[in-house]
């Protein structure tokens, strides 16, 4: 059986922006206080006009928030997913199993319901405000108005339309190539970790 070509790409690629956001999210309340005092020592600098204007511009393209709620959702999918795992490794029977699953749904749901609102409300509030003094800071004006124009491009989204055929054709190379290996990995750790849970649940 090969790897699809879709989770070889997410197990080869690099570090996303979603999944760097998420750990900043996780890490962000260890490092607080450590920050506040920096932040409060280095104020940002006025942006003159113009420059805001092209901000203004990339941000409209460029969403750095998007991060912040991937990361609300992907807390939801990863309740699923380990409320499957624990369920299938304690041997529930399939109908306890398929109810207690949809009953957590709900849960998640409403998490989602719930966080998503007042993350979107947070994200719009401080998004412009915290990003624009990094961009002012490591852009030129003349950069800037390069880089407005570059996103604002048709080309832009002609690359990313191709983007997926390009990954496709990687992750089906890569499957042929050493998906044999990966799977074994793969099951190889799957074994190892079922083995370890149920000997902790099964221990008394």
């Amino acid at each position: 059986m090969t790897i699809p070509s879709h989770a070889m790409n997410a197990l080869l690629c690099p570090l996303s922006a979603f999944a760097l956001a998420a750990a900043l999210v996780v890490s962000q309340a260890a490092h607080a206080q450590a920050a506040a005092p920096a932040a409060a020592a280095a104020p940002a600098a006025p942006i003159d006009a113009e420059k805001q204007k092209l901000i203004d511009r990339i941000l409209a393209v460029v969403h750095p928030e998007n991060g912040v709620l991937q990361a609300v959702q992907e807390k939801g999918v990863s309740a699923m997913q380990q409320s499957s795992i624990a369920l299938q490794t304690n041997h529930v029977p399939q109908d306890r199993k398929d109810k207690a699953l949809k009953d957590i749904g709900g849960d998640v749901q409403k998490y989602i319901d719930t966080t998503m609102p007042i993350a979107v409300a947070s994200a719009k509030k401080y998004t412009i405000a915290l990003s624009a003094p990094i961009l002012a800071a490591n852009f030129t004006t003349d950069e800037l108005r390069q880089l407005a124009t570059m996103l604002e491009s048709p080309l832009r989204d002609k690359l990313e339309k191709v983007l997926p055929q390009m990954q496709n054709a990687v992750g089906q190379k890569v499957s042929t190539d050493i998906g044999p290996q990966v799977n074994k990995n793969l099951q190889a750790m799957t074994e190892a970790v079922g083995t370890k849970l149920q000997v902790a649940v099964t221990l008394k």
